[in-house]
């Protein structure tokens, strides 16, 4: 086994988004961001409970599985001991006819042990995807409530319509939302994680990957969002009336000399 530094710990990702729930709610409280958030939460929960459950194997399947293979063996066993060839000609009609039943015996006997072979992998994959799905719905759910917290009204105040969204925050506030809005989604794909940590399956995996992609691209949409609120700080810290600077050329350091 790794050791815990190189293992996520769920505990420790339960206590994470516990102490962000309770960030959100004492900074926004009326928030709908705090529902969101305490989802996450139990989503977290359970799913220490359900990457515990797919590591482990599943003993009563297994065992199905060895009755089965043994009660096969003991079968044929049986019939090859009772099976005497009588007093009679034995023509190569006859020795097809019971290689061709053989065979396709062989086949469904092999296909059916394969079959309960794989089926605990099938059934733990099918627990894993599902939880995956969650996370997924949870991540574009974040993305919908940072959707309308547009940085770019602070910098160019206008008229509002009458369908316009209601816009209360300031710029640190606003910085401090989507910032939450970066943590959930981060921790969203720390939790599907946990899911492959020890059942490294390439369809788990490959979902979880999709997971992380699809999380680090709405995170960088957001990250956008809170650059821009440095800029529309600083104009609105200016004294009212004072124009905006627009940069342009440079003046060569030859000419400022002679002015």
């Amino acid at each position: 086994m790794a050791p815990t530094y190189l293992r996520l710990d769920p505990n420790q990702i339960i206590h994470t988004v516990e102490v962000l729930t309770h960030r959100i709610r004492e900074r926004f409280p009326q928030a709908n961001l705090n529902n969101v958030c305490a989802s996450l939460h139990s989503v977290a929960k359970q799913a220490q409970v359900r990457s515990e459950q797919i590591s482990r194997p599943m003993y009563g399947l297994r065992l199905l599985t060895v009755l089965f293979v043994s009660g096969i063996v003991s079968l044929l066993w049986l019939i090859w001991s009772k099976f005497r060839l009588e007093d009679q000609h034995v023509g190569l009609e006859d020795i097809l006819a019971w290689g061709d039943a053989g065979f396709q015996s062989l086949f469904v006997i092999g296909a059916a042990i394969l079959f309960l072979v794989a089926l605990e992998a099938r059934i733990k994959r099918k627990r894993c995807l599902a939880a995956i799905h969650e996370l997924r719905s949870i991540a574009h759910i974040i993305d919908m409530h940072q959707l309308t917290k547009d940085p770019d009204r602070l910098v160019m105040p206008g008229p509002d319509t009458k369908s316009s969204p209601h816009r209360t925050m300031t710029a640190f506030e606003l910085t401090r939302y989507l910032d939450y809005c970066i943590e959930m989604l981060s921790l969203a794909g720390k939790i599907a994680a946990l899911y492959i940590q020890h059942f490294e399956d390439s369809e788990a995996v490959s979902a979880v990957n999709d997971l992380e992609d699809l999380t680090s691209g709405l995170s960088r949409k957001i990250w956008q969002k809170i650059m821009v609120l440095p800029t529309a700080a600083r104009d609105l810290a200016k004294p009212e009336g004072t124009p905006t600077a627009i940069p342009g050329p440079s003046t060569p350091p030859s000419q400022e000399s002679s002015t």
